[in-house]
């Protein structure tokens, strides 16, 4: 071979050479930048499903704790109903019975103090007195007089109640009004005395 053709083939071979390690070294390159981009995408997937697996442990514990207090309000609103109908009864039975305290041996001396309670409640110098049957027989006594001059105010016997047990004072042709009939203390004492019951009636002590 000519001295210029293996100039030529050995300066092809050359190329052939470099190139192949230049193509050599592009492929190796792109697989490292592949290997790269690929263990970045396995993290970022990764990272994301730790993500999205955290959000549902949250939303679950969420939703778990919504349920449980959900039960348990449901689970005291119904304790209360049961309560307040049961607190309902007792008051109702309480006041069903009150006309009974009528036989009681004091009950003219509790009347009394109903009427002296009204009347210092009041203060005016002439008011009306309305009673149930019973009462006024007690009231047409000597204790209407007596109230009259221990507090000042002329006071005289209206119509009997058409119903409740106890006493109504009247002043000012009705535009003052005091109701102390037992019902009717009953009711203002009720809010206060619930408590009280509650715990009575479920066995514990005051």
């Amino acid at each position: 071979m000519k001295p210029e053709e293996e100039n030529i083939e050995l300066l092809s071979r050359a190329i052939l050479f470099e190139a192949q390690t230049d193509a050599e070294q592009i492929q190796a390159d792109a697989k490292e930048k592949a290997d790269a981009i690929r263990q970045q995408a396995q993290q970022h997937a990764e990272s994301e499903r730790k993500e999205i697996m955290d959000r549902a442990r949250q939303e679950a514990d969420r939703l778990r704790s919504q349920v449980v207090a959900t039960a348990q309000m449901k689970a005291r609103t119904l304790q209360l109903e049961h309560r307040e109908k049961l607190l309902d009864k007792v008051f109702t039975a309480a006041k069903e019975r009150l006309s009974s305290l009528q036989k009681r041996p004091d009950y003219d001396k509790i009347m009394v103090e109903l009427l002296r309670e009204a009347v210092t409640q009041l203060k005016v110098d002439q008011a009306e007195v309305r009673a149930d049957a019973a009462t006024q027989k007690i009231l047409k006594g000597r204790a209407l007089t007596s109230i009259s001059k221990e507090s000042g105010t002329k006071l005289s016997i209206g119509k009997s109640l058409d119903e409740g047990t106890g006493i109504v004072v009247d002043a000012d042709n009705g535009r003052l009004h005091y109701d102390n009939t037992l019902e009717t203390r009953l009711s203002r004492l009720q809010s206060a005395l619930r408590s009280s019951v509650y715990h009575v009636l479920m066995g514990e002590k005051l």
